[in-house]
């Protein structure tokens, strides 16, 4: 296939959405297909297929669907639903799956997840995929999709049936935050079955990006003013795809996405978590678990290290995505594992915990032992230019002492990206994005206001280092 913007980033093939459509979709679905033929990975030889609402969805959608009819094989419509639904529904199958999607990245791109009858795919299940990449076309031709779309998502609900008790969360007043994923209808219905009162908010037709780390985004910006005008406990969302969370608690402070995976572990008595280096670094200070496993960022690098451990493992990432691997339960029934990010399940175990304990969200996180953090991102950012900027930083420590000048380096860590911890015990991190042009900065302060700083000073330093001389050419 001819050089353009499709690549296989932290998790799925991302690129943008008039290269995606057409021939490469069908081409990759049938790499894909071609893949787990070749390893014996087919199962039911059912392919299950999901969508989220960006414009370019259905059409790519129907060119995977052409491609697995033209490989013998069954294709499943299972409509727009959350990333995590469609993965459930399918495994139950035993049938693989394909998510379009663009999850939270610009509106001008989109993407597919893939997931085996077993699970998500993995780091060596993408080159396998990119290895049976072949140039001849899927040609046009006719064939019928069978409608699943409403067992799959009666499938996910039942999944939290039994999570609470009847009736935990009554009391709670909780906007949803609607706007365009997947997840809007889906939230509302189960915060309503265990007895809240919830509002919908901000939905639109369309489709809008909607990035659950970057919350200085413009988006949001309504959502204090809703919190105040309908005297909410909450405000609750997903993004895109639903699988990755947004929680505000009652006083219109945003959870971060680290901070629900850690609650919902918690409240899950997991034993053992596993997250991305990207993950607060106070999680191991809390004593709540026997083992804390760091890993990259990307949800196949969660699901690999999750796939060892035989013990009672929640995973999770900065982005509140939350996994569940073995031995999980719930008020005493095992949580059947579904080891790929989920935005609904955080969202109800963070609300339980809280009238669990009789404490407002904000009073349950001031509780726990974390570095103050934040996060966002340069965008339009090309990668080679971020990448140039990081491995300076890695390699030449006279050029980065000058970087980092105003706060000195106590140590630097180069498992994603390159991370520094301050002569002060505060932490800058810097990694360019796997889905999209975008250089992103996490930062850990000691207070409010000192990650508020470092995050200014990080993504202004990066801005001026990236587009100088020395990573342009």
């Amino acid at each position: 296939m001819s050089a353009n913007s499709l690549k296989f980033g932290t998790s799925g093939l991302r690129g943008l959405s008039v290269e995606l459509q057409g021939q490469a979709a069908r081409r990759y679905t049938r790499a894909f297909i071609d893949h787990l033929r070749r390893h014996d990975l087919l199962g039911s030889g059912t392919v299950f297929i999901g969508r989220d609402f960006r414009p370019s969805s259905p059409s790519i959608a129907r060119d995977c669907a052409m491609a697995i009819a033209a490989e013998g094989l069954q294709p499943v419509d299972c409509g727009t639903l959350p990333t995590p639904a469609l993965a459930l529904h399918a495994m139950a199958a035993s049938g693989a799956s394909i998510m379009v999607t663009g999850s939270h990245i610009p509106a001008d791109r989109n993407g597919l997840k893939f997931y085996r009858p077993d699970g998500e795919i993995s780091k060596d299940d993408e080159a396998g995929i990119i290895q049976m990449l072949r140039d001849d076309a899927v040609p046009d031709h006719a064939f019928e999709t069978r409608d699943e779309a409403d067992e799959a998502l009666a499938r996910y609900v039942r999944r939290y049936e039994d999570l609470l008790p009847e009736g935990q969360l009554r009391g709670l007043k909780v906007g949803v935050f609607e706007h365009s994923t997947v997840a809007r209808d889906l939230l509302g219905l189960v915060l309503r079955y265990f007895g809240a009162e919830t509002l919908s908010l901000g939905r639109i037709e369309g489709f809008v990006p909607v990035d659950t780390e970057a919350f200085s985004d413009d988006v949001f910006n309504p959502l204090r003013g809703w919190l105040a005008e309908h005297k909410l406990d909450a405000i609750v969302s997903a993004d895109g795809d639903g699988d990755r969370p947004l929680l505000m608690d009652g006083r219109g402070a945003f959870v971060r996405g680290d901070v629900l995976g850690l609650l919902t572990a918690r409240f899950l008595e997991a034993q053992t978590v596993v997250t991305p280096v990207t993950s607060n670094s106070g999680i191991e200070r809390t004593g709540s678990f026997e083992r804390v496993v760091r890993t990259r960022v990307g949800s196949p690098y969660v699901v690999a290290a999750m796939s060892a451990l035989d013990d009672a493992v929640v995973g999770f990432e900065a982005n509140g995505g939350t996994f569940i691997g073995k031995n999980v339960a719930a008020r005493g029934a095992v949580l059947s594992e579904l080891a790929t990010r989920d935005a609904v399940l955080p969202v109800l175990c963070v609300l339980g915990l809280s009238q669990r304990e009789g404490k407002s969200v904000d009073e349950v996180v001031a509780a726990l032992p974390l570095q103050h953090a934040l996060s966002d991102r340069l965008q339009n950012t090309p990668s080679d230019q971020s990448a140039a900027f990081l491995r300076r930083l890695e390699q030449d420590r006279a050029y980065a002492e000058q970087v980092f000048a105003l706060y000195g380096i106590a140590k630097m860590a180069s498992i994603d990206g390159l991370q520094v911890t301050t002569t002060q015990g505060d932490m800058v991190h810097f990694r360019a994005s796997g889905n999209a042009p975008e250089l992103r900065c996490y930062v850990e302060g000691a207070s409010a206001e000192k990650a508020t700083e470092l995050l200014a000073w990080g993504l202004a330093t990066a801005a001026r280092e990236v587009s100088s001389t020395a990573f342009s050419n």
